[in-house]
């Protein structure tokens, strides 16, 4: 079985706002990709020149309760591989390990490939976390109360 990759695969770290490419792991990823990626776990990401993937993923290991969506694990890990922070939630994988599934950029995310995400996600037993549709807009955060 091979891993399914976009034509138009980013080539590059993008810029603030930019597009990267979204994956699962691939139905036949070796048990220490899946061991550190972690069930349910949003993967972002862009290909390498050599044919391999640099990878960010959140998989909200600490249950922080503003990373309970798969959108929102997707949105951090974006945040965390446009800004080069360092985490030890990232690596640098063959192309085969995992399979992507759509785009997310500074305006939202599109799936296009749901079906493979949802059954990443039955099989993380976390589909409850699934997106509602295929595209998912952000939304800008609401202003802080004011302290009177």
């Amino acid at each position: 079985m091979s891993a399914t990759k976009g034509l138009d695969l980013p080539l590059e770290r993008p810029d603030a706002g930019g597009r990267a490419a979204l994956f699962v792991p691939a139905a036949g990823a070796k048990a220490d990709v899946l061991e550190a990626v972690r069930s349910g776990a949003a993967v972002v990401g862009f290909g390498n020149h050599d044919r391999t993937l640099t990878i960010y993923y959140e998989s909200n290991r600490f249950g922080e309760p503003t990373l309970l969506k798969w959108e929102q694990k997707a949105r951090k890990a974006y945040d965390r591989l446009v800004d080069n922070l360092p985490t030890v939630s990232k690596m640098v994988s063959k192309s085969d390990s995992f399979e992507q599934v759509g785009y997310i950029n500074g305006k939202g995310i599109t799936i296009r490939r749901m079906e493979t995400l949802v059954r990443w996600l039955t099989v993380s037993e976390a589909l409850e976390t699934a997106p509602a549709s295929d595209v998912v807009p952000w939304a800008p955060p609401p202003p802080p109360k004011k302290i009177v």
